[in-house]
């Protein structure tokens, strides 16, 4: 244990003091910095620096970079606008330009296919395609969320497996799924209908009505769906219905 910490800290002093790290150590470095906010979402330097074992000086000089690149973004958390003390620490979160980075290749062409689908039959069939994905996604996730106890937890951890980075947060009212990413974002922007269906079928497999608070296609950090709590009354009417 105690080699692997001296190994893990040499790397870290490499990267971060003294001469200059390789363009090519320097370019990973970046991306694996973006990929964390990506999966784990906003995020301060301080978390970074934490999650990734750099030093804080160094994982500024990445995201400095990062957000001069139009990459990231940085904004002022929510929480110390409610807050008021001291000097808030800034978030980093992915720009559109930096999630075209990552999975959105194929976004242009599937905007244009689903625009000529509207422009010659109407909108109907891109309502009827949108079903179609959420019922796909439905179907999948079914069985899995069958085997866990928690299916909040086996939702997200289904949902990180298809692509969405999804987490879940718990609050006093109910829990929060936060998914990252949208590896449709793009098309969800030209095509609400593709976030509506997607929602209803979360519903479904929740068995619980889900609301949406925030998305990435709007142009938020992260989407968001608040989940209830089950109230006493309603565990009660699946007990006696099965």
């Amino acid at each position: 244990m105690a080699n692997s910490v001296e190994l893990r800290h040499t790397t870290v002093v490499k990267l971060t003091q003294g001469a200059m790290p390789p363009k090519g150590d320097d370019r990973r470095t970046r991306e694996l910095v973006a990929r964390s906010i990506l999966e784990n979402g906003p995020s301060s330097a301080a978390a970074l620096a934490l999650r990734l074992g750099l030093t804080p000086a160094g994982i500024r000089r990445h995201l400095d970079l990062l957000v001069a690149d139009g990459v990231l973004e940085a904004r002022q958390p929510q929480a110390a606008l409610i807050r008021g003390r001291g000097r808030p620490s800034k978030v980093f979160l992915m720009s559109d330009a930096g999630r075209e980075k990552f999975e959105h290749s194929y976004d242009d062409l599937a905007v244009a296919a689903l625009k000529f689908m509207t422009a010659k039959s109407g909108d109907h069939l891109v309502t009827a395609f949108a079903q179609s994905r959420a019922e796909d996604i439905e179907r999948k996730a079914t069985p899995v969320l069958a085997k866990k106890s928690s299916k909040n937890e086996a939702l997200a951890a289904f949902l990180s497996e298809q692509g969405y980075a999804a987490t879940i947060h718990s609050r006093p009212m109910g829990d929060e799924l936060c998914q990252h990413h949208c590896p449709i974002a793009h098309v969800a922007a030209e095509f609400p209908a593709l976030c509506e269906a997607e929602t209803e079928a979360l519903s479904r497999l929740l068995g619980t009505h889900v609301q949406r608070l925030a998305t990435i296609a709007h142009g938020d950090g992260v989407c968001t769906t608040f989940i209830p709590k089950a109230s006493k009354s309603t565990s009660q009417n699946r007990k006696v219905r099965t």
